[in-house]
């Protein structure tokens, strides 16, 4: 079986990213963004779904965060399509949902190549405990990601209140979900939908 991967090189005034990213991996990683809470969920994301990643990212942190965590979002969705290609054999959809202490994440999602992303809060929840990387800043960076690879994505925060908890959830949830539609099925032929083209 041919191994599914992708490099991607981003450079701007504002952002060099360099990354490698290997869909058929053993879920190893090597990542450094200068954001250690980020680089902390995106291995995660990679261990969990067994993807392989090696990023290296430099960017205007002296502003803040937003230029680089968006921009590596991007980089990672581009990644992402890329190594798929044309999603021939793929399951196409995964959905997981993650308990983590008191926090329960559902994620659910469509390599539709058209992206979105809807992201829903029970009644109840309340983010306690704001750490540097905020839950914004953690969709922003999966709002750019799923633009960039194809995907519609439902995480619901179903319970919770430490933004942590919740924000780890997430990542792992979106790692098993990836997982489960990136996964070859011997009985899909040819590109899962009936329109002959995701």
């Amino acid at each position: 079986m041919k191994v599914r991967k992708a490099a991607v090189k981003r450079k701007t005034s504002e952002t060099d990213i360099q990354l490698e990213f290997v869909v058929d991996g053993k879920g190893s990683s090597k990542v450094d963004t200068l954001i250690p809470f980020l680089d902390h969920m995106l291995t995660l994301l990679s261990k969990h779904g067994l993807f392989d990643l090696k990023l290296k990212a430099r960017g205007d942190l002296e502003v803040d965060i937003h230029h680089t965590n968006e921009d590596i979002g991007i980089a990672l969705g581009q990644a992402l399509s890329k190594a798929l290609g044309d999603k021939k054999g793929i399951r196409r959809y995964g959905s997981f949902a993650v308990p983590m202490d008191e926090a329960l994440i559902r994620v659910t999602l469509d390599i539709s190549g058209r992206p979105s992303l809807y992201v829903t809060k029970a009644k109840g929840v309340r983010l306690s405990r704001q750490p540097k990387y905020s839950f914004d800043d953690a969709v922003d960076f999966l709002r750019s990601f799923c633009q960039h690879a194809g995907i519609n994505m439902h995480i619901g925060v179903l319970a919770g209140e430490d933004t942590h908890h919740i924000i780890e959830g997430i990542f792992k949830g979106i790692a098993k979900a990836l997982d489960m539609a990136t996964c070859l099925d011997p009985r899909v032929h040819g590109i899962p939908s009936t329109k002959g083209r995701l």
